[in-house]
């Protein structure tokens, strides 16, 4: 039998050197815009809390910040709660909506298709975060496109 020699880990070790950062820390030039598209759905992976964790970020940056939500992304801009709506059932129950409440109220702008809303998912627009701009199906492709034609950095999400 395998002797153990390392002793267990306690609360308040660290294990990784977290204050080194190897590449400059970029800012956004006056006017330069940002876009973060959602194709995932909520709850079923982590890259959706992760992106919006990256749009956060790139507001701070100063990038001019939008989120567009279509597909299973639309998932990610209802309101939700349990029993009433805005009530948190366990602790992290609503990360989503407090992330994209946190962008609205940071001067993000975020953007859900109607489609999706609607024939996907039986939602009204009603059912949006309030702050959240729906926007029709054919809005999807040219908000990237007006990101991409102004230069901006685009970071897509997506499930399978």
């Amino acid at each position: 039998m395998a002797t153990i020699t390392v002793p267990a880990h306690q609360k308040g070790d660290v294990l990784v050197d977290y204050e080194d950062k190897k590449f400059e820390d970029v800012k956004a030039a006056p006017g330069e815009k940002a876009l973060v598209t959602f194709h995932t759905v909520a709850f079923e992976g982590s890259i959706g809390l992760v992106n919006l964790l990256q749009a956060s970020r790139l507001i701070q940056k100063g990038f001019e910040t939008s989120v567009l939500l279509y597909g299973p992304g639309v998932t990610l801009g209802v309101q939700r709660g349990f029993p009433k709506l805005g009530d948190e059932a366990f602790p992290g129950h609503l990360n989503f909506n407090g992330r994209i409440e946190k962008i609205l109220n940071d001067g993000g702008k975020v953007y859900a298709c109607r489609f999706a809303l609607q024939a996907l998912y039986g939602h009204g627009e009603g059912a949006l975060i309030p702050g959240i701009v729906p926007v029709s199906p054919l809005d999807v492709l040219d908000i990237v496109l007006l990101h991409r034609r102004d230069n901006a950095f685009i970071l897509d999400t997506w499930t399978l």
